[in-house]
């Protein structure tokens, strides 16, 4: 399996879709069916059983996952496309709009 250029923790911008636009932090990457959970994006409606967790029940509002081609890295305000390179015997993200190493 190829590597995800997209990490938990990471902000990105939805380049597609109905939430075309908006940026959120990465909260979730499902690597086997290529999707991330960003905050804020992708909202649906849940109805949820009373249980131990949540007592009441009720109608919930939470993030669906988004496919990871619908995504872009933010870098310095800006979305970018990521590249991998090797500094020092160690792979590293850069970002390709800029040059800099994002991690």
């Amino acid at each position: 399996m190829a590597t995800l250029k997209i990490k938990k923790g990471d902000t990105v911008k939805v380049i597609a879709g109905k939430d075309n636009g908006k940026e959120g932090k990465v909260l979730d990457v499902d690597r086997k069916k290529r999707r991330v959970l960003v905050e804020g994006v992708g909202m649906i409606t849940k109805h949820a059983k009373p249980s131990a967790g949540n007592q009441n029940g009720g109608i919930i509002n939470r993030e669906a996952p988004i496919d990871l081609s619908n995504v872009m890295y933010v870098h310095k305000g800006k979305p970018t496309r990521i590249g991998f390179r090797f500094e020092k015997d160690k792979k590293v993200r850069f970002a390709k709009s800029t040059g800099d190493v994002i991690d």
